[in-house]
């Protein structure tokens, strides 16, 4: 899911290591540092606190209502760049355009769809734009089989309203009731994993901009500054697909994978540094060799085909995302660490490719075999150790 703007997807992350001065590459300040040290997983906001707050402060352009900085100075935030002395480092690595139009669609009253295969970076575009929009990218709504329209509306405390009644007090907001008072965004994820009648509960909300309370004869009007992200995997289209009504209320931004495996590669060694300061895991980062050889694998397995282009190659059921191609190379790193030498091997990584390819256990394992006979093992002596462990563990 890399500093440099590319026209290529993916996405880059939370800070790799602390600088000598005590405060962390991404500028927080120490306090903030440790804060966000003792979360498994830190929100945008907080991972990148200083320097959303330098780009609010060095920010010359008009903003919208409810927005903490012009669009001009997100975009910033988003695909890096300088803002007077400071370097802003780059969060999501893809078509910049892309970028500009989704920013474009939240300054209007419509709301966003960034659709587009696993592991394309759409819930991490989502988050920090929130992040630098609005300072608070938690206003989160998973959708499941099992979301009910009470999760997109309200709900109440039930004993509070047997004792006393329909109140305010009684009453539990959604994280889209909570954007509409504050004129803030709301972020809907995997939404077409709801049921039809549970994504149709936001038709009204996104055309009207107000949520009724009948028990407490009230609405809600929408704050200027509301609006909402939703995201949607094309793996999941025909799960419950989205009414017409409700794509009308949409600006629907597709991302891409990554158009060259340059950038993909940039994206995942960027990522897997990343994770390994994060989760502390206790072994060397992978060689530029092992990142380059994890990504061809994924990279032709994906498309159906060499990177040459002239053979053609059996498609395994999974996805082989660029995410996924991160996940291997930290696993290979937490196996090296904890069981190794402390450096990543062959086998290290070979134990999370076997994972990854062969999810289908019949029909994987014929494919991710014939891709080890035919293609890794024709690559020559730098594709030898991996080829090796590889055959082992699919046997």
């Amino acid at each position: 899911m890399a500093k440099k703007k590319s026209d290529d997807s993916g996405a880059a992350a939370s800070p790799a290591a602390a600088s000598p001065n005590g405060a962390s590459p991404n500028g927080a300040s120490p306090q903030a540092a440790s804060n966000a040290s003792n979360m498994l997983r830190a929100p945008a906001e907080v991972l990148y606190a200083e320097e959303i707050e330098h780009l609010i402060q060095e920010d010359k352009y008009d903003r919208p209502p409810g927005w903490r900085m012009s669009p001009r100075a997100v975009l910033t935030y988003i695909c890096g760049g300088k803002t007077g002395s400071r370097e802003i480092t780059p969060k999501y690595i893809g078509h910049q355009r892309l970028v500009e139009i989704a920013i474009s669609t939240l300054v209007t009253d419509r709301s966003l769809l960034l659709i587009g295969e696993p592991g394309t970076a759409k819930s991490w575009l989502s988050e920090h734009l929130a992040a630098a929009i609005n300072g608070d990218s938690t206003k989160v709504v998973q959708g499941t089989a099992g979301t009910t329209e009470e999760q997109i509306r309200y709900t109440w405390n039930y004993a509070m309203l047997i004792a006393h009644g329909p109140s305010h007090d009684a009453l539990i907001k959604s994280p889209i009731f909570r954007a509409m008072e504050s004129g803030s965004l709301a972020r809907f994820e995997e939404i077409t994993r709801c049921a039809a009648e549970v994504q149709d509960a936001l038709i009204s909300l996104l055309s009207e901009k107000r949520l009724s309370v009948p028990e407490l004869a009230t609405e809600v009007p929408a704050a200027k500054g509301f609006s909402v992200i939703a995201t949607a995997n094309t793996r999941d289209r025909g799960v419950n697909d989205m009414s017409a009504a409700l794509k009308r209320r949409f600006n629907m931004i597709v991302l891409p994978t990554p158009a060259t495996i340059e950038t993909e590669i940039q994206i995942v060694r960027k990522r897997v540094r990343e994770l390994a300061v994060n989760l502390e895991l206790k072994a060397k980062v992978p060689t530029e060799d092992a990142v380059e050889q994890v990504v061809t694998i994924f990279r032709e397995l994906r498309t159906g085909q060499t990177l040459d282009g002239k053979n053609k190659l059996k498609v395994p059921s999974g996805v082989l995302s660029t995410a996924e191609a991160i996940s291997v190379l930290a696993n290979g790193m937490a196996l090296a660490g904890n069981f190794g030498t402390g450096e990543v091997t062959a086998p290290d990584l070979a134990a999370g490719l076997q994972g990854a390819v062969v999810k289908d256990e019949e029909k994987d394992k014929v494919v991710w075999q014939e891709y080890l006979s035919n293609v890794m093992k024709k690559r020559g002596a730098e594709w030898r150790p991996l080829f090796t462990a590889c055959s082992e563990h699919n046997t």
